[in-house]
């Protein structure tokens, strides 16, 4: 399985942008997705995660009301909408999968066992 990460790049405070990650090899549609960030000198860290059918949706505290997850399975894809940037969104953000199918979302980055290259997010002041 590979997970391609794009569409991050440079955006002013307040402003929006749109992730994306396509899954390769196999189909993931019945599998948990899931969005981490990391930033320079801190650990990995949950922001998104999405069931196979989208009915269970978890956001961390600081991107709720601001980030949305969503998926399209005939596309083998999900994404994230990102408004109202802030500085401290500044990050690598990384696509992820869990590798069973009928499991729960999960904030917990080792139980993710297919991981995408990352894409850089940077949110100018």
């Amino acid at each position: 399985v590979q997970l391609q990460a794009s569409g991050g790049g440079l955006v002013q405070a307040g402003g929006s942008l749109r992730v994306s990650c396509a899954a390769s090899g196999r189909t993931l549609n019945s599998n948990v997705m899931g969005w981490f960030r990391q930033a320079p000198g801190k650990e990995r860290e949950f922001v998104a995660g999405i069931s196979w059918s989208g009915a269970t949706i978890y956001y961390a505290d600081s991107v709720k009301g601001r980030f949305t997850i969503s998926r399209d399975n005939a596309k083998n894809t999900v994404y994230l909408q990102m408004n109202s940037l802030k500085p401290e969104d500044t990050a690598v953000y990384y696509c992820a999968a869990r590798r069973n199918t009928m499991v729960t979302v999960t904030t917990t980055p080792s139980r993710y066992a297919y991981w995408g290259q990352g894409t850089q997010v940077t949110v100018s002041s």
